[in-house]
């Protein structure tokens, strides 16, 4: 599942790679320009395998993540592969990433970016924030990175979860997506991938309006974790056997 917007330049390299793996493809268009919207309904009318989703207003990331997912449950699937549309990730790892899933297929599955040169100073340093935060939030080290976009989600849990609470619609929600989940007692597994900012790749990323939202979040995961305290803290003292495998 590809959430998309406005992301046209590597998009069809991308659904063509995903391909070799013999899996449906839900491509989700956010609302997204012109020129973004021929090369998708190009790939649409070539490719059997892909679905496109068109959503008439850009709703954000997260609000097209939560799209495609519905549309997953809807259609019977078990799991959902996310990939990011930008090429940021390292492909060669999907069969790594489901072969995870396989082995544990009640385990959110996530990439731990293993990032190059091309990564700014101040993307780099302030995802530290965010990990400072999310291990406050879930008393533990357990998630090693709550950014990447390179995941493969078990729609149980995850169907779960939406019937309990709402999660955001933008740039927050992978974050908070897994911390929640984590709550649940989702096991979290990480695979080590190689991440990489192409030098013609397009942010949507706000620096203000963004790191606003996200430390909105932030704040409401705290109090979160608070009325969650003792059922954290006995999750970090209960027998081994019990314990999730991460």
């Amino acid at each position: 599942m590809i959430p998309n917007y406005n992301h046209h330049l590597v998009i069809t390299e991308t659904i063509e790679s995903l391909l070799a793996f013999n899996l449906p493809i839900i491509l989700v268009d956010d609302g997204s320009n012109q020129e973004t919207q021929q090369v998708l309904q190009a790939i649409d009318e070539k490719y059997p395998e892909v679905q496109l989703i068109r959503r008439d207003k850009n709703g954000g990331k997260g609000a097209a993540v939560q799209t495609g997912l519905a549309a997953a449950i809807k259609a019977g699937w078990s799991h959902v592969l996310q990939v990011d549309a930008d090429g940021q990730h390292d492909l060669n790892d999907v069969s790594r990433m489901i072969k995870q899933s396989l082995d544990n297929p009640f385990a959110l599955i996530s990439g731990q970016p293993v990032y190059d040169d091309s990564i700014s100073k101040g993307r780099y340093y302030g995802r530290f924030i965010t990990h400072f935060w999310v291990y406050i939030e879930t008393l533990s080290t357990d998630i090693k990175d709550s950014m990447c976009g390179f995941r493969v989600y078990p729609l149980g849990s995850y169907q779960q979860l939406v019937q309990s609470t709402t999660l955001g619609n933008k740039m927050d929600f992978d974050i908070e997506v897994m911390v929640k989940l984590h709550w649940l007692d989702v096991p979290i597994i990480f695979v080590p991938t190689q991440v990489k900012y192409p030098e013609n790749g397009i942010s949507h990323f706000n620096v203000f309006d963004d790191n606003v939202l996200i430390s909105l979040m932030h704040t409401r995961l705290f109090f979160g974790m608070l009325l969650r305290l003792p059922k954290l803290i006995w999750r970090k003292f209960r027998p081994a056997q019990h314990k999730a495998v991460k």
